[in-house]
């Protein structure tokens, strides 16, 4: 005789299923503890941003001598928390509104430009900065709610969407070893990178970058569950136990052989463990304070610069996510296009409304997918960590550059894989492809690698005689990037004939 189960279990069947059929868990081949472990891996490999992002912002005074927050010195506390709380929030709602195991947090690249390029312009306050990110967001998301973003997206060929792909997986590699210190900007200047210090590796944080990523690897060739993840454990525990013993220190000119960025060392007290973050920089923007500062023309450069690296890192970090996720239709595109697009264009609002920059698509979701990731549960559980982040932010510390980058590494390479789709003897799309592919790690930017593919791609196509061939949002995009590439040259023009000062 069957029995009936009682109602609780009933309930409790029937909610997994439920959420099981929300995130697609089972359809895409996954588990709740793959995602669980994606989103661990994830969180890990750009945890990072929490540290680097108070740097590049919060140590730049503004056009009027105040650093961001107000106050006379920097107050990186006060950037971190916020910054973890923006990137904990939008990779929330990115795994649940588009189901996709794509993380956010500001845009490296993109703060840069803010911090160095808008606010630090005479009379120009962090306030006005940040309104002009949020107009690019409001901008960006007017595009995508009528449906041109979408529509740019899918007349790119599919070929070219691979290029993008593998060109992001040695960009990553790229950032994974020169972050680890396995290749540096060698004090000559005589080559733009060479191996460790003065062509020789040094120090034993390299030792821990090499043990997580041959640790991976062989995890990896005996198909071990998790592999990305304990690699980036067992390097993070290493280096704890060199730093406790040898006192390292951070890498610096008169130490080559220290720590980057972050010292992995225990905390001393519970109270350096939990502390109260303060969110004291959310609303503190201008949304049109900038206008009577450099003018309306000026504030329109600045927003299409900011919209062109915006608009096309995004897309080239979907497709390499969702070629990495097996999750790309026959034609390229991931699935929920449009979700992924109208969460990543309120990313750039809710950056410039919390004053920590715009947030966008995270490349180094790639490590959560490599090590399992599919659906949106990933990025939900990565944006809880960054909510958690908030309050322990010294727990974040204890991870270096040394012990995450491996999982870089081998992403990249993953990624690379890709290279077969191409097709290499038809020289119309190969050649776009190689410059895509290269410029995106030569660079240092995704979107220069998209904007040289676009462009040479319209080129190639005019000459063959096949203009018919090129979908026509292919040339505005590729127009666009013309202009994007020439900006100071366009500034210089309108400030000849008087427009802008």
């Amino acid at each position: 005789m069957t029995q009936t189960p009682p109602p609780a279990a009933t309930q409790s069947a029937s909610s997994v299923g439920a959420f099981d059929r929300y995130f697609k868990i089972t359809e895409r081949g996954s588990t709740v503890a793959r995602e669980l472990r994606g989103g661990l891996v994830t969180f890990f490999a750009m945890s990072y941003i929490i540290v680097l992002n108070p740097f590049i912002i919060g140590g730049v005074p503004d056009g009027t001598g105040a650093f961001l927050g107000g106050g006379s010195e920097p107050n990186f506390p006060l950037i971190a928390a916020t910054t973890a709380l923006i990137a904990g929030l939008l990779s929330i709602l990115m795994g649940v509104v588009a189901r996709f195991p794509l993380a956010m947090a500001a845009g490296l690249g993109l703060n840069a430009f803010v911090a160095f390029s808008v606010a630090a312009i005479p009379g120009m306050t962090w306030a006005d900065a940040m309104g002009l990110v949020v107009l690019e967001g409001l901008v960006i998301l007017v595009l995508v709610l009528t449906g041109f973003r979408e529509a740019v997206f899918k007349a790119v060929p599919v070929e070219l969407k691979l290029a993008i792909s593998v060109g992001i997986g040695l960009f990553i590699a790229l950032i994974g070893v020169f972050n680890a210190g396995l290749v540096r900007i060698p004090a000559s200047l005589a080559t733009p990178l060479e191996l460790g210090d003065s062509g020789a590796l040094v120090g034993w944080p390299i030792v821990v970058f090499v043990v997580g990523l041959l640790l991976i690897a062989s995890l990896m060739v005996r198909k071990v569950k998790g592999a990305i993840l304990i690699g980036v454990v067992t390097a993070t525990v290493l280096a704890l136990v060199i730093e406790a013993i040898g006192n390292l220190g951070a890498r610096s000119a008169e130490n080559p052989g220290g720590w980057s960025l972050v010292e992995p060392t225990l905390p001393g007290s519970a109270g350096d463990v939990v502390s109260q973050p303060d969110f004291g920089l959310l609303g503190q923007f201008s949304l049109l304070g900038s206008i009577p500062k450099i003018g309306i023309v000026a504030v329109i450069l600045f927003v299409f610069t900011l919209m062109i690296a915006d608009f096309f890192d995004t897309m080239g970090t979907m497709v390499a996510i969702g070629a990495e996720a097996d999750l790309l239709d026959e034609e390229g595109n991931p699935p929920s296009t449009r979700q992924i697009l109208v969460v990543d264009s309120i990313g750039a609002i809710a950056g410039g409304a919390g004053s920590v920059s715009s947030n966008t698509s995270y490349i180094e979701s790639a490590a959560g997918v490599g090590d399992g990731a599919r659906t949106g549960l990933a990025a939900v559980v990565t944006g809880a960590l960054f909510l958690l982040a908030t309050f322990f932010a010294p727990l974040v510390n204890m991870i270096p550059y040394e012990a995450a980058t491996p999982a870089l590494v081998i992403v990249g390479f993953l990624m690379l894989m890709q290279v077969t789709g191409i097709s290499w003897k038809d020289y119309e799309i190969a050649i776009p492809a190689f410059l895509t592919i290269i410029l995106m790690p030569f660079s240092f930017s995704i979107a220069v690698g998209i904007g040289a593919g676009f462009v040479s791609y319209v080129v190639l196509k005019l000459a063959a005689g096949k203009a018919r061939q090129v979908h026509p949002l292919m040339y505005v995009s590729a127009a666009l990037f013309v202009v994007y590439f020439a900006i100071d040259s366009v500034e210089g023009l309108l400030e000849t004939i008087g427009l802008i000062s």
